[in-house]
Parts: C-alpha cells; sequence; structure tokens
C-alpha cells in the first residue's frame, strides 16, 4: 500500500484531484476535513456528494451525528481503519483536506494517556464549561504546557486537565516521560498551491454555489434538530448563515461574509502546511497530477 497526501487551503481543488488519482490508481480516500466528518452537514462542508465519489471507498465523511463528541483520537481510528481496508484489498490510499493539523497528528504521534475514572471525566467535564477559566488555572498548575497552546485550543485544554487530575502529574511532564509514537508508516505529501486571485475567484464561485444548493435550508434544519451549541455550529458558512437568520446580517452581507472568512481561513491553512510539515512539492493540480501519478503507479 502506497500512501499519499494532498494538502492545499479551502477551494482550492483538493478534492477533485485526489478523486480523480483514486479512480486511476485503485485508492481509497481519507478525507482531512473537519467538517465532512458530520452527519447532515453536506452543502456547509462542501463534501463530495455519493455521485461525486464515484463509488470510490471513502472515510472520515459522515461519521458522527453533529451533537457527538470528536477528538484527534477518533480521527487515528477512521485512519487506522483506512489503513486495515486498504491492506486487505489491495489498494492505495490518499490522504486529503484541508485540516493539516489531523495529518501532523498522524506523521508525529500523539501520546497515550491513561485509562481516564469516571470521576475525573465528570469533574474535567465540570472545568470545561468555561474554558477560558480552565485555561488559566492550567496556566498557574504547568505555565510551560499551558504556553505552548492556544486559549482556544479546546482538545488541548481538556486533556491536560485529564491528566493532571487522573495522575496529579503535569501535563508537560507527562508527556516528558511518555513522548508520541509517529502512527504513519512512510507517505509522499504533496500541497496544492494557486495564485491568491484566482484562489479567491474560487471561494466566490464556491461560496455561491453553496447557496444556490440550499445552504440556507441546511442550516435552518441543523439548527432545529441540534440548536446552536455543538461546535459544528459554530464553523463558517453556519455562524453567518445563523446571524443572517438573527438579523444581524442581510442576504448580500451574509455571503460577503462568509468569503471574508474562508479567505482568512485559506490564509491560515497556507500558513499551517507551510510551517509545520517537511519541505514538500507544491503547485497546481494539472502539475502535480503526474507527479503523483508516478508514486501511485510504481
Amino acid at each position: 500500500m502506497k500512501t499519499v497526501a494532498i494538502l492545499g487551503s479551502t477551494a482550492s481543488g483538493k478534492t477533485d484531484l485526489a478523486i480523480t488519482l483514486a479512480s486511476r490508481f485503485d485508492a481509497a480516500i481519507l478525507s482531512l476535513d473537519s467538517l465532512a466528518i458530520y452527519r447532515e452537514i453536506d452543502i456547509a462542508s462542501a463534501k463530495p456528494t455519493p455521485r461525486e465519489r464515484g463509488g470510490i471507498p471513502h472515510f472520515g465523511i459522515d461519521v458522527i451525528a453533529p451533537d457527538e463528541h470528536f477528538s484527534v483520537k477518533t480521527f487515528i481510528e477512521i485512519y487506522r481503519d483506512a489503513a486495515r481496508f486498504c491492506s486487505r484489498s489491495g489498494k492505495n490510499l490518499i490522504i486529503v483536506g484541508g485540516t493539516g493539523f489531523y495529518l501532523k497528528m498522524l506523521m508525529e504521534g500523539i501520546s497515550e494517556i491513561p485509562k481516564i475514572s469516571e470521576a475525573t471525566a465528570a469533574r474535567v467535564r465540570t472545568f470545561m464549561k468555561s474554558p477560558e477559566r480552565a485555561y488559566e488555572q492550567l496556566l498557574q498548575i504547568d505555565p510551560e504546557y499551558a504556553r505552548n497552546i492556544k486559549k482556544s485550543d479546546r482538545y488541548r485544554i481538556e486533556r491536560g486537565w485529564l491528566l493532571y487530575c487522573e495522575t496529579g502529574i503535569s501535563p508537560s511532564r507527562y508527556f516528558a516521560e511518555h513522548p508520541p509514537t509517529p502512527i504513519l508508516g512512510e507517505i509522499s505529501l504533496f500541497e496544492i498551491e494557486r495564485d491568491r486571485a484566482e484562489l479567491q475567484e474560487r471561494i466566490e464561485k464556491r461560496t455561491e454555489t453553496m447557496l444556490e444548493r440550499g445552504l440556507v435550508d441546511e442550516v435552518a434544519k441543523l439548527e432545529k434538530k441540534y440548536g446552536r451549541t455543538p461546535n459544528p455550529m459554530k464553523a463558517i458558512g453556519i455562524l453567518e448563515v445563523l446571524d443572517y437568520f438573527d438579523g444581524k446580517l442581510s442576504f448580500a452581507q451574509m455571503l460577503e461574509r462568509i468569503v471574508i472568512h474562508t479567505r482568512q481561513l485559506a490564509k491560515r491553512q497556507r500558513t499551517f502546511n507551510s510551517t509545520q510539515f517537511p519541505s514538500h512539492p507544491k503547485g497546481s493540480p494539472e502539475r502535480l497530477l503526474p507527479e503523483i501519478s508516478k508514486i501511485l503507479q510504481g
């Protein structure tokens, strides 16, 4: 089994390239998308439709409900399922998406944490009702750990508290004593890179298409069924529609705000991919296609 990863900012054309390659070289696809993993969030996530998937096995899409908990460990298990499937069926694996953090965790691994008791879990759930306060308290207990994460990083804040409450050991000391083990084996990494003006045009077009396909109706159904509390209800494309419902934005302003926020996300994705991964080939899908093809057919 050969494993290839295709990174790139949102709307850069990653999905189309991955499907083209998978159909040519008998591969399965693992989605690196923090929103596509949720069922019922189809338009806002811009996930490929069943027809667009063309019968290609996909992992990481439509896995959990919007109100279910999701963590990096969940994604790692999804990767392992995909790898086992490819190994059994003799297929290659193409990992594709804009959430580079998940790929980074696969490449670097995560430290195994001890079994967490229900009492500890309940205590930490209470802390996490106020993530900002939980972060400030964690900063007092373990400044080395807390200063290396963002105040908005709920996953790492919660993980730090779980470790501390269960073991009595500071998170930084625990991770020093239990270093991570890489999960991925050999992997070839590529990144789609487009001219900024071209990417801007693609983002605008995709946003218009999402609205034409029924984004507003999709968000209305999600809100009615799940409310506004679940994490995915704060995602780009959903949050702006909720502001439209509240009368904070006109329809035109909503569209413009989605475009602006998506453009800002694309910039963050480019920065993350440039700073968090080893040097890797970048270029247009047309340029990358033959390079990736050589690996998958080799």
